[in-house]
């Protein structure tokens, strides 16, 4: 054990956080997969706890594995996967997978081990690397519009119209998390205002197409919409079940909560253990439990800004940002919903919810993070060796 902590690398800081609220999550996810064990699986609820428990652990040794790796080597690997993201994305589209006739195809099967897998959270995380190795590269050249639209924007474009007819929600986040990604790597306003109107320009598009020719091309459109109409809606429609029962958990939860293991509404929530499991976290917790989430993750954002900062390189400093954000966002959208301050999006709550790739690709963007923490590290290491030689060597012996 000794051995393992010698080896561990990087902000330790976030390595306490992702393993606080890896700890913190198995007591919301064995409770709130009552609902789905006495659905399914007679009544066995170990069954849930024991998987959980090895998609963390395969998620700790991604990340264990990763910020071993010299950061350096994602500008490579970005390249290589980002025609390989494509592939799987398109091949995951074109599977037709629907539910009540939109577009559900999110998953693919992994042979052998049985298993699925979301492909667009993968493409998010080579997305990010690899928009943060090339606004690095262009740092200190002039930067033309016309220069950066086929390899900048024509690999963004493509990987978010794959993903856009299943998942307008994690479409729309990858989206913004690039424009923030860019604007920070110093991409000329005036052209980031084009990319936006041609992003608002090809949504509208795709929405009246999908419109007009439904059979054609199944899509989820019409669930964006009733989304948004029963966000804007007072009254109580059935697409507003979820986000009621939800709020009903929070308002029943209080200021310490109702207890481990006793929520009601976790019977009543079809995703209470992934996409409203914060619900189920203050109904059992309370708003003492609530906010204490919230603090790791911005507790853990602000590790995140520091790495970056005090990266050695630009690439360093675009790569924590673009991998290392969008796990904070997409927390803050999921408690977001979870008390109405957002339409439903179907996000999980990073490290807390159930489900393997969530938690597989949250656990390599923070192993990327490392990496970069652990190269800061080593020159800081090198730095002292240099100027107090026979100090290090005596403490060595």
């Amino acid at each position: 054990m000794q051995t393992l902590f010698k080896n561990i690398k990087g902000d330790r800081l976030i390595w306490a956080i992702v393993a606080l609220l890896a700890i913190l999550s198995f007591l919301p996810v064995y409770s709130a997969a009552s609902n789905l064990a006495y659905r399914g699986s007679d009544g066995n609820t170990f069954g849930f706890f024991v998987k959980h428990f090895m998609h963390l652990l395969l998620g700790f040794v991604i990340m264990y594995g990763v910020h071993k790796v010299p950061y350096r080597y994602f500008k490579g690997l970005s390249l290589i996967m980002i025609p390989v993201v494509l592939v799987l994305l398109g091949v995951t589209m074109l599977q037709g997978t629907t539910i009540e006739g939109a577009n559900a195809s999110r998953w693919i099967q992994i042979p052998i081990v049985g298993m699925s897998f979301q492909t667009s959270t993968l493409a998010s995380v080579v997305l990010m690397v690899y928009v943060a190795r090339y606004m690095s590269k262009i740092q200190d050249k002039d930067i033309t519009f016309k220069n950066t639209i086929l390899p900048l924007w024509a690999p963004v474009f493509f990987v978010l119209i794959l993903i856009l007819p299943a998942n307008f929600s994690t479409a729309a986040i990858m989206f913004l998390m690039v424009i923030m990604l860019v604007f920070l790597g110093g991409y000329p306003i005036r052209y980031l205002a084009v990319i936006l109107g041609s992003g608002v320009l090809v949504l509208s598009l795709f929405v009246l197409t999908a419109k007009a020719f439904p059979d054609i091309m199944p899509n989820r459109v019409d669930t964006w919409v009733s989304r948004i109409e029963s966000f804007s809606n007072d009254e109580v429609t059935e697409a507003d079940y979820q986000i009621e029962k939800a709020k009903i958990a929070i308002a029943s939860g209080g200021i310490q909560g109702v207890g481990p293991g006793k929520s009601i509404q976790k019977n009543f929530l079809p995703q209470s253990s992934s996409d409203f499991i914060f619900a189920i976290i203050i109904e059992e917790y309370g708003l003492i439990g609530g906010f204490g989430l919230m603090i790791l993750y911005m507790w853990l954002l602000f590790r995140i800004v520091i790495v970056a900062q005090k990266s050695d390189t630009i690439f360093g400093k675009l790569l924590v940002l673009g991998v290392g954000l969008p796990i904070v966002f997409q927390a803050l959208i999921n408690m977001a919903v979870a008390v109405e301050l957002f339409p439903v999006t179907g996000q999980t709550l990073p490290l807390i919810s159930s489900g393997g790739t969530s938690i597989w690709m949250t656990c390599l963007a923070v192993g990327i993070i490392l990496s970069v923490s652990a190269k800061r590290e080593e020159i800081k290491e090198q730095e002292e060796m240099e100027e107090n030689p026979l100090e290090i060597l005596s403490e060595a012996i």
